[in-house]
């Protein structure tokens, strides 16, 4: 079964009307990135970064997936799918995707501030019981905290999201400027002579190359113009409504 690889950024989400990354400026929904995604924010103001965490899963679970979210979760049926996703939502998941690597780590999840990657003390909001009252505190007495990776710790998942990228039989890039490091550097680990495809209404980042296809468009259609490449190499109609 062949590998289909998706590296999914901001532009994957913004037609379900949801930011999941700082825009220009270096503001996250009119937050300066420095307060709400950064240890140091984290530090100075505990209350402010969760209330603004908080806020954030309101619109995450008042927004639905799109179609390309819906199309990338289909391919499942006939190939095998792995989302690597510079995203903190969960819309890959709620779309019916199964195997999300998360590299910034997910808003749905709180966990606790002594270590973040402890799986005693990681948990998942619901819709209605998202938010983290003012000084909530983890099983390890730690306090609660979003299940994020702020800017300047570690991506804990990039060993995983690389091994996933050498593996490709077919590799796509959908609403990512590949500015953003580490996330950008996994162009590398594709094998040579593997199909890249990017799909994104901008100009592509001059780190992508000419052998790449370019599909000029938002993630809807988009992943219908990739469908309809697929399916002229293959007998499946994998990608139909």
């Amino acid at each position: 079964m062949k590998h289909i690889v998706f590296l999914t950024g901001a532009g994957m989400s913004a037609e379900s009307g949801f930011k999941t990354f700082r825009g220009n400026g270096g503001l996250w929904e009119d937050y300066p990135v420095e307060q709400v995604a950064s240890h140091e924010g984290w530090l100075k103001d505990p209350v402010l970064v969760n209330n603004f965490y908080n806020g954030l899963r309101h619109k995450l679970y008042a927004a639905q997936p799109n179609g390309g979210h819906l199309a990338i979760a289909r391919l499942e049926h006939d190939y095998k799918v792995t989302v690597i996703t510079q995203n903190v939502d969960n819309l890959h998941e709620r779309a019916g995707s199964t195997h999300v690597i998360h590299l910034h780590g997910e808003l749905a999840k709180v966990c606790s501030s002594r270590d973040v990657d402890d799986p005693r003390y990681i948990r998942t909001l619901t819709a209605d019981n998202c938010e983290v009252a003012p000084g909530e505190k983890s099983g390890d007495g730690a306090l609660t905290r979003p299940y994020i990776v702020f800017f300047g710790e570690a991506v804990p998942r990039l060993t995983e999201a690389a091994e996933a990228v050498a593996e490709a039989d077919l590799f796509v890039i959908i609403g990512t400027s590949l500015n953003v490091y580490p996330a950008a550097g996994l162009t590398g680990y594709v094998r040579r002579g593997t199909p890249i495809y990017l799909i994104d209404p901008g100009e592509p980042c001059h780190t992508v190359g000419a052998h790449v296809t370019h599909i000029r468009c938002g993630a809807t259609e988009g992943m219908e113009r990739l469908c309809e490449a697929i399916n002229d190499t293959t007998p499946h109609d994998t990608c139909a409504n």
